[in-house]
C-alpha cells in the first residue's frame, strides 16, 4: 500500500463568488481544512479574494467559467454564440446543448479562456499554479482541445481530469445528478489523450462528487480516499502506458478533493454577473466548511500520514 505516500490537494472551488464564500474559503484555508483554491476571475469578488490570497499567501488557480454570468472578455459580452438572448453565458446546460447543437464558437472559447488567464494574472501577479472548468466545461468535447492549448500557450502544467473511483458504487447518489456526473466522467475519460499531448497533469486520483455538499461527511471522504488509493495500488499492475504521465516517473499518490465551502450567499449580492445561485446559497455550503474543519478529519490526515499540499508543491 501507499499510504504513506499521499498528497492531499484540498481545493476550494468558486473563490470570488461572494463575500461570503471568500470568508469561509480563507477560514478554512487558515485552519487547515484546505490547502488550495481555484478563483472566479468574472465572480463579483474576485479582486477582493486575490487580495485576501496574497495577504495569506493562499496557492490560487483559475476556475476557468464558460457557464455562469458574464465573459471578462469586452469583444465577447455582445454578440457572441457563448451568450444566451439574456446576454450571459448559457448556464451549466444549456453550456451543454447549445455545444452539442454545434452553436458555440470555438475561437471565442479560445478568446474568453485567453482573457480569462490574463485577468488573472493582472489580479495575482502571476499565472495559475493550475487551471481547471467551473461545472467542468473543459472535459467536454471541442472545448478539452481549445482548454489544452491555451494552457500550453500559458505554460500551466496543472489540471482537473474529475474521474472519480468508486463512483458507480455511491448508491446514495441521487439519479439526475449521477446521470451528470456519469456524463462528466465519460467526457473526462475521452479526455485524457487530448490533456496528455499537450504535456498537462494533473492528480492521480480526484474525488470530489461522491462528497459534495449534503453528501460529504468525514466518513464520505475517508472512503472516497480509501477507496482511491486502492484503486490506484491495483494500477501499478497495469501496463505503465494506462497510468497518468507522472505516474510514471513517480509512486507517490497525489490526490485533489474538490470542495465547496463557505457561508451562504445572501442575494443580492453575489454571483458571476447575473447575481447568485441555488448552488451558492444552499445551507450545504456551511454544511462543507464544518465537516472539513472537524478535528476527527483532520487527525485522520495525521493518522494515515495524508500531507496536504498545493499543485504549485507537485
Amino acid at each position: 500500500m501507499l499510504q504513506t505516500n499521499v498528497k492531499l490537494i484540498v481545493t476550494g472551488d468558486d473563490f470570488g463568488y461572494c463575500p461570503r464564500r471568500n470568508q469561509g474559503i480563507v477560514e478554512c484555508f487558515l485552519a487547515g481544512a484546505v490547502s488550495n483554491v481555484s478563483l472566479l476571475v468574472n465572480g463579483s469578488t474576485a479582486e477582493d479574494a486575490a487580495q485576501l490570497a496574497r495577504r495569506y499567501n493562499i496557492p490560487i488557480g483559475l476556475h476557468a467559467n464558460l457557464s455562469e454570468g458574464s465573459p471578462v472578455c469586452e469583444a465577447l459580452k455582445k454578440n457572441s454564440s457563448l451568450l444566451n438572448k439574456d446576454g450571459f453565458f448559457h448556464g451549466k446546460m444549456g453550456f451543454r446543448t447549445a455545444l452539442a447543437k454545434g452553436l458555440l464558437k470555438m475561437s471565442e472559447v479560445k478568446q474568453e479562456l485567453r482573457a480569462q488567464v490574463d485577468l488573472f494574472r493582472e489580479l495575482t501577479g502571476h499565472i495559475p499554479h493550475h487551471m481547471d472548468g467551473h461545472q467542468h466545461v473543459h472535459v467536454l468535447p471541442e472545448v478539452r482541445h481549445v482548454f489544452a492549448q491555451v494552457l500550453e500557450e500559458y505554460g500551466i502544467k496543472y489540471t482537473r481530469v474529475p474521474i472519480e473511483p468508486g463512483l458507480h458504487s455511491c448508491a446514495w447518489i441521487e439519479p439526475p445528478l449521477m446521470d451528470f456526473y456519469l456524463g462528466v466522467e465519460k467526457d473526462s475519460l475521452d479526455t485524457v489523450d487530448v490533456f496528455t499531448r499537450h504535456g498537462i497533469r494533473w492528480a492521480d486520483i480526484y474525488i470530489g462528487l461522491s462528497t459534495m455538499g449534503k453528501n460529504m461527511s468525514v466518513s464520505s471522504i475517508r472512503s472516497a480516499i480509501d477507496t482511491g488509493v486502492a484503486a490506484f495500488t491495483a494500477k501499478e499492475n497495469a501496463p505503465m502506458t494506462q497510468l497518468s504521465p507522472q505516474v510514471q516517473k513517480s509512486r507517490t499518490v497525489t490526490i485533489e478533493l474538490m470542495v465547496h465551502p463557505g457561508y451562504p450567499t445572501l442575494p443580492p449580492v453575489g454571483g458571476c454577473g447575473d447575481g447568485p445561485d441555488d448552488f451558492s446559497q444552499s445551507w450545504e455550503r456551511r454544511h462543507e466548511l464544518e465537516t472539513l474543519m472537524n478535528p476527527v478529519l483532520r487527525s485522520h490526515y495525521k493518522t494515515r500520514n495524508i500531507q496536504l499540499c498545493a499543485f504549485k508543491d507537485l
